[in-house]
């Protein structure tokens, strides 16, 4: 070491050296230490950093997957929503305005307020399906809506057969004959099933059907073109002895040949000769209810034949006990002769009324 001109030589113990150089050794672990660290913690955070991507990615392919389940119910809701809107112009379109409307006496439910409760609460808990909810809420308002439409024509109807001095309900009973088939049962629910109000509308369309299809078969038709009836239902004086005599029908008088028609529709079940009545039409109308048609010169219809209101089945003669061509024509119900005045007087205008 050089001082003031001088150089000047220090001595260093092996003492002093040899803690230097442990010194200098120990230094050096603690950098490499520190290194060792470094790099380790390097490892680790790339390590945890790649399993952070792959849970990354696990968890970005089950937001795809519910996405597309989202998708898909916000699909399949909407397809829903069409076919109903579908269902609903096509019964709207052929049989007219379901009634919405509630009238006094009417047993018809109501689940509109329930429904919208729903609707509010599925929102909450299952956002997705608030789209369902709503569909469902509108399929149980067209039930009720078609449920009361059926009620009120069954009404009506009911109302024209009592007009017509006929029960409403033999005519139900009377369409309830013979029953069978392969079962079909009918089910709401995947457990096999049926909401009661599904239930309800089946029973309403099936007692509409069975009035109305009563009152079709109650006559209506003249089934005679005349200007007049020359004898009447009930008492008379015979024509052919002159004492007193009871007649179960109305004479229509016109010129040979002319045509006869059905009074109501339903199905032939006798062409012949009956005797008293020369040639002889029977119509069975269901119900317990016939109509004869008697004295005719020619057949136009057969044994089994379906015939509606109108049909042309006969020409008038003037076959079996008669003195002139005329038509000769009875209503029986179960057997019994009725007057057919008031049908033929009432019926038609009843019938109008009642669709």
């Amino acid at each position: 070491m050089r001082s003031q001109g001088q150089v000047r030589f220090i001595r260093i113990s092996s003492r002093v050296q040899m803690a230097a150089a442990g010194a200098a050794t120990a230094l050096a672990a603690v950098w490499l230490g520190t290194m060792s660290a470094a790099a380790i913690a390097r490892i680790s955070a790339s390590s945890e950093h790649a399993a952070l991507l792959d849970r990354e990615a696990a968890i970005a392919t089950s937001e795809s997957r519910v996405a597309k389940y989202r998708s898909s119910i916000r699909e399949t809701t909407s397809d829903l929503a069409r076919r109903q809107q579908f269902i609903e112009q096509m019964v709207e379109a052929h049989i007219g305005d379901l009634p919405s409307d509630k009238q006094a006496g009417e047993t018809v439910s109501d689940s509109s307020n329930e429904a919208a409760e729903t609707v509010k609460k599925v929102s909450a808990v299952v956002p997705e399906a608030r789209g369902l909810a709503e569909i469902e809420a509108q399929q149980i308002a067209f039930v009720e809506r078609l449920t009361r439409y059926a009620d009120r024509r069954s009404q009506a109807a009911s109302t024209a057969i009592r007009k017509l001095g006929l029960n409403p309900n033999a005519i139900i009973a009377g369409s309830n004959g013979a029953e069978g088939g392969p079962l079909m049962k009918l089910a709401t629910a995947a457990d096999g099933s049926l909401d009661p109000r599904f239930q309800r509308m089946g029973a309403s369309l099936a007692r509409m059907d069975a009035l109305e299809n009563g009152l079709a078969s109650i006559p209506q038709v003249s089934p005679a073109h005349v200007a007049y009836v020359s004898s009447s239902y009930g008492y008379r004086s015979d024509p052919f002895t002159h004492s007193a005599a009871f007649h179960a029908g109305l004479d229509f008088p016109g010129p040979r040949g002319s045509p006869i028609y059905a009074a109501a529709k339903g199905k032939v079940s006798f062409v012949g000769r009956r005797q008293g009545y020369g040639n002889c039409i029977e119509i069975r109308h269901g119900n317990g209810l016939m109509t004869r048609y008697a004295h005719l010169s020619r057949f136009k219809a057969h044994v089994g034949q379906k015939v509606d209101a109108g049909t042309v089945i006969a020409a008038m003669g003037s076959t079996g006990r008669s003195t002139g061509p005329h038509l000769h024509f009875e209503v029986r119900i179960n057997g019994r002769p009725v007057n057919p005045r008031p049908f033929l007087e009432t019926a038609r205008n009843v019938q109008q009324k009642a669709g």
